[in-house]
């Protein structure tokens, strides 16, 4: 089995489905092996592209993809709907970035709430220009420490309705503070970071 199949399936299954099958349904799909797409599958977490999980319904299924950024299988605070397809958000910018990265999905509405007050945020965003809006990102793990544990790096990079909320969430939680930005800035980061995660090579 290549491993860059293994890699191009999981991606556009994501892309187009929302979802990725499990091993069972990657190895039906790729005629492989489910042992060799469990090892393909830990290789590619080895090489940054995929973050996986235990089963906790049935441990015998083996590991579980939960991210392939920007993609997620679990919750982590955002959706992302396209015209014709519903996605978790990894992360703020993981959630911005969709529309620059899946064909036919020029522009997406990007929900969340803001982790201090609860209240509700919703944005058009496109591959044109920045969504308007006074809110700021937060990422409270340095950029050297996010592969310590991806999947945790990303639930903690939040959108929130103003810096005072982030002032706000970081004293109730007792959090260091780390890098704010705003919704331009963040567009802006998204915007061709994951170029090429659905093409070859």
């Amino acid at each position: 089995m290549d491993l860059e199949d293994l890699r191009l399936a999981v991606y556009r299954s994501f892309a187009e489905i929302g979802t990725v099958p499990r091993i069972d349904g990657l190895a039906d799909l790729l005629d492989a092996k489910e042992d060799d797409v469990e090892t393909g599958l830990r290789q590619l977490v080895r090489d940054r592209h995929l973050a996986l999980a235990e089963s906790d319904d049935d441990p015998s299924a083996g590991p579980r993809v939960v991210m392939a950024h920007p993609f997620s299988a679990v919750p982590l605070g955002f959706s992302v709907m396209g015209a014709r397809t519903l996605w978790w958000g990894g992360c703020a910018w993981d959630s911005f970035a969709l529309p620059h990265l899946v064909p036919g999905v020029p522009e997406v509405l990007v929900a969340t709430q803001c982790p201090a007050c609860g209240r509700p945020h919703a944005w058009n965003v496109t591959r044109t220009a920045p969504p308007e809006g006074e809110q700021v990102a937060h990422f409270m793990i340095p950029a050297a420490d996010m592969w310590v544990d991806v999947v945790h790096t990303c639930a903690h990079q939040r959108l929130f309705c103003s810096p005072d909320c982030v002032d706000t969430w970081l004293e109730e939680t007792g959090t260091d503070r780390g890098y704010v930005l705003d919704l331009a800035t963040l567009w802006r980061l998204a915007a061709h970071w994951y170029d090429g995660r659905l093409d070859r090579g």
